[in-house]
């Protein structure tokens, strides 16, 4: 009952047909061709020239991301303290239901 059973794969239903021998191939040498000449070797990296203007957008742009990641993280840190001051005023208004209730008994 709690031994698993291995299932039987099924016959095959179709035409079956044997497979085909493949006979190898003989390998006939080519006669060898001379090499064409060799050209001049490309640089491996282009040289990289900042004319001004690529110099000024250069510069806007990391400004751009400096300002833009400054703001996010400043508005996160401004919603974490938001957060905490409204937990410290309900913390201080339920203490001050709980003592004032305790005093009118």
């Amino acid at each position: 009952m709690f031994r698993p059973k291995v299932p039987t794969n099924p016959m095959p239903t179709g035409i079956v047909t044997p497979p085909t021998v493949v006979q190898p191939a003989a390998v006939v040498p080519s006669t060898q061709t001379p090499l064409p000449a060799a050209a001049a070797p490309a640089p491996s990296r282009p040289t990289v020239q900042l004319t001004p203007g690529a110099l000024v957008a250069v510069v806007g742009g990391g400004t751009a991301v400096v300002l833009v990641v400054g703001a996010v993280l400043v508005s996160m840190l401004l919603a974490v303290a938001v957060t905490a001051v409204s937990l410290t005023i309900c913390a201080l208004v339920i203490r001050s239901l709980i003592a004032s209730e305790g005093k009118h008994r």
